[in-house]
């Protein structure tokens, strides 16, 4: 049983009137062009370019040994043409998402959670490659799933980094100790951020349904394949907080239809193997 405290009412603030830490504007914009079918090439990566530090962190990962490029990419304009626009963007989500964690980084509980994101993201493109859907895509909603989770241990650290580390149970019952402690939940949190920061509609469901029950067999749908991502990266030891019940990784393959199944990992050291090469790449940024 977690020991989390529960805020006082007055501790509480309406979320409205809260500061959150600024999430990087540039990395919004990229969001927010992402469904656009004009969206030019040079126009993302002028966009990209403007912030140099962001910029910078992204060429270093497209040059490390987990992308191994023929030449060394030089400029974003580059990244984009050898990467593709999509591929591009789901990196520059991960930069932002990394820099809007910040120094909290260094907490062991927050550092785990930052993992969960990156290997959910992992598994999320994997996933779409062999559900042929789009796997850069599916890479940025893995990266933006938990952002609202990001949100609330930004406002309340020291009581949501507790939280992650004294609780127990499967990955959804921390939802109610969330609403118990802090009057909403990191799911509702994120659709109500995807709202405020006028990203693309198709995020509140990434946002506000992985912890929902699948309907249909399979990862039919970006909500469902983004939850079924997230499960399968509890299975591979990449929990949001250290007492996550998982479910075993065998039963989470038998929700796949047997034809994606068969072209995914059915060996979950191989996925893992997957998983932390392309988080140490990021890592290192």
């Amino acid at each position: 049983m977690d020991t989390a405290p529960k805020l006082h009412e007055a501790e509480r603030q309406p979320w409205s009137h809260l500061r959150l830490p600024p999430f990087s504007q540039v990395a919004l914009r990229v969001l927010q062009l992402a469904s656009s079918e004009s969206l030019q090439l040079h126009e993302l990566s002028q966009l990209i370019s403007a912030d140099p530090a962001l910029a910078s962190e992204i060429l270093r990962i497209v040059n490390s040994a987990a992308y191994s490029p023929r030449v060394p990419i030089a400029d974003v304009l580059q990244a984009i043409a050898v990467m593709g626009a999509n591929h591009l963007q789901g990196l520059c989500l991960t930069v932002a998402v990394r820099g809007y964690i910040g120094k909290s980084i260094g907490n062991p509980a927050m550092h785990a959670l930052w993992r969960h994101n990156l290997a959910c993201a992992a598994i999320a493109e994997q996933l779409a490659g062999v559900s042929y859907m789009d796997n850069d895509v599916a890479f940025t909603c893995g990266i933006m799933h938990d952002i609202g989770r990001l949100a609330l241990a930004a406002v309340y650290r020291n009581e949501y980094t507790e939280l992650l580390r004294t609780h127990s149970g499967r990955a959804g019952s921390i939802l109610a100790r969330e609403r118990e402690i802090f009057g909403k939940d990191h799911c509702e949190v994120g659709k109500q951020l995807v709202e405020e920061w006028a990203l693309p509609e198709d995020f509140e469901p990434i946002v506000g349904r992985h912890h929902e029950p699948m309907a249909h067999e399979c990862p039919c749908d970006l909500p469902s394949l983004v939850g079924l991502s997230c499960r399968m990266a509890d299975a591979a030891g990449f929990p949001a907080f250290p007492g996550c019940e998982a479910e075993p990784f065998e039963a989470l393959l038998e929700e796949m239809p047997a034809r994606e199944r068969q072209r995914f990992h059915t060996d979950v050291g191989t996925l893992i193997f997957e998983i932390n090469r392309k988080i140490n790449a990021i890592e290192s940024i």
